[in-house]
């Protein structure tokens, strides 16, 4: 676990068929666009028709891989995994792409499955021990049984499909063939991309970009598709019910990605003009907490009229920060991370503009550095609704009581942080920001509401009230009822 005030994104998938001699270039490059979304372990797969070749190890991407790795990955086709844990231990046999106990197949996932009954009787009628299993691991284990079967890729994990309760955004490789899927709901990314004569896979689009591959369209939700020689053959196994998770607009996703045909770094300068549209600030400059509150706090400034400056240098050679023992190192390292500008604060009254508050340690930290520096006031505006609620579909969210707006109003979370006062963008600000229908996304992390049940973790929610808090529309498919008493 990291001790960062932010939800983290759990993990990056690349696959790729027929666009390179040297796929596992083309996977080590995508990867690296995607060092945001998994900074703990990286992996890649790769086949030259005859057989299948693997490295993985923990670390960042740039050091995971040397020239006598890739040399060593041969063939036209690859799967790539950037990873931090979403359930299993920090332990190497939970890096991924995983290879099947023969070596004929390998498998890559993004997200988290919340419920494992269907799959945990599966693989225990056909005497597959689970006890060193995570989610991603009995997956794979299942869609390895239908291949001892007989069944091609495609069709292993069409049939295994149904026993996957949860999120998933996965990729899957043997020898000859590349199969993509995702969940009915898609509530990660995954999107398709033509290269030269053949196809590429990835999480964001940013990855297609930096390889200079031709963006074609999303994986849908409910669909599996096989990629090959023949081209692209797909199969839609459930209904499409699209409820992306809108984290990926707030936080996740890198500003030069696209998704759901909108720039990410517009709906993040549009987050930014709504919440200066609902909050009136007298204060002398905007400062952004960087990198990502850098659009919002542009949007912000131009529709407020107030000037943007950079008050927060961040250190890009440090690494994400472990828990340390004492709270005097954890500050040292953010103080590692950040570092202030003091001309640009010092006699001013600032607005302190980031993406989200979780635990409030770290804007705390941030604050009381601006105030050190010289701020006179420090007023903190959040392009996103308060989170709530723990995410069960792929991000390393803390307990609901670690949540600081699970447990704080407004007035008593700014107190908290010592800041002048604190402004949240609204729920339906957020939304309309993005351009795109409510019905479209999984708000969970503000709402409570769940798209895909999340099993006996529900107990662990509490709701005000006893229902979900969310001031929007509620649907009755949006609860699963069977899964909480609400």
């Amino acid at each position: 676990m990291y001790n960062d005030d932010k939800l983290r994104e759990k993990c990056a998938i690349f696959g790729t068929f027929g666009a390179s001699s040297e796929a596992a270039r083309l996977a080590y490059y995508s990867l690296w666009s995607m060092q945001h979304r998994g900074q703990e372990s990286s992996g890649i797969a790769t086949s030259d028709g005859k057989k299948l070749y693997r490295h993985a190890d923990f670390g960042l991407v740039a050091n995971v891989y040397k020239e006598e790795h890739l040399q060593v990955l041969p063939g036209h086709m690859a799967i790539g995994h950037n990873r931090y844990s979403t359930s299993g231990g920090r332990d190497a046999i939970y890096n991924q792409p995983l290879m099947g106990n023969h070596n004929g197949f390998s498998f890559g996932h993004n997200g988290n499955l919340p419920k494992t009954d269907k799959l945990e009787r599966f693989l225990s009628k056909h005497n597959v021990p689970i006890d060193e299993l995570n989610d991603s691991g009995m997956m794979a284990a299942a869609i390895e049984i239908n291949i001892r079967k007989g069944m091609s890729l495609f069709d292993a994990v069409s049939k295994a499909y149904p026993l996957f309760e949860g999120v998933f955004s996965s990729v899957a490789m043997d020898k000859d063939s590349l199969v993509v899927f995702r969940d009915q709901h898609g509530i990660r990314p995954l999107s398709i991309g033509k290269l030269e004569s053949g196809y590429v896979v990835a999480s964001e689009t940013c990855a297609l970009e930096t390889i200079g591959a031709e963006f074609v369209r999303d994986v849908k939700p409910g669909e599996v598709a096989l990629i090959d020689e023949r081209g692209i053959t797909s199969k839609q196994i459930k209904e499409p019910k699209l409820k992306l998770d809108i984290f990926e607009f707030v936080y996740f996703a890198r500003p030069d990605s696209i998704l759901l045909g909108k720039s990410v770094n517009t709906v993040r300068e549009n987050f930014g003009r709504q919440l200066a549209k609902e909050c009136k600030l007298d204060v002398d400059v905007i400062i952004p907490v960087p990198d990502s509150s850098v659009p919002a706090s542009i949007g912000f400034s131009k529709e407020s009229g107030i000037p943007i400056e950079i008050g927060l240098v961040k250190n890009r050679y440090i690494n994400r920060t472990f828990i340390r023992p004492t709270a005097e190192l954890r500050k040292r390292d953010l103080k590692m991370k950040l570092n202030p500008v003091i001309d640009s604060l010092k006699g001013k009254k600032v607005g302190l503009v980031d993406d989200s508050i979780v635990r409030g340690t770290t804007v705390q930290q941030v604050v009381s550095m601006l105030r050190s520096s010289g701020a006179t006031e420090v007023h903190l505006m959040i392009t996103s609704p308060p989170v709530k609620f723990p995410d069960f579909y792929g991000i390393n969210t803390p307990r609901q009581s670690d949540l600081i707006a699970a447990r704080m109003n407004e007035k008593e979370i700014a107190e908290f942080v010592d800041a002048d006062s604190l402004h949240f963008l609204s729920y339906e600000g957020m939304v309309k920001a993005t351009g795109l229908s409510e019905e479209q996304f999984c708000t969970s992390c503000f709402t409570g509401i769940y798209p895909i049940p999340i099993g006996k973790n529900m107990d662990s929610i509490s709701y005000e009230g006893g229902r979900p808090v969310n001031r929007a529309k509620r649907h009755d498919s949006a609860i699963h009822r069977s899964e909480a008493s609400i």
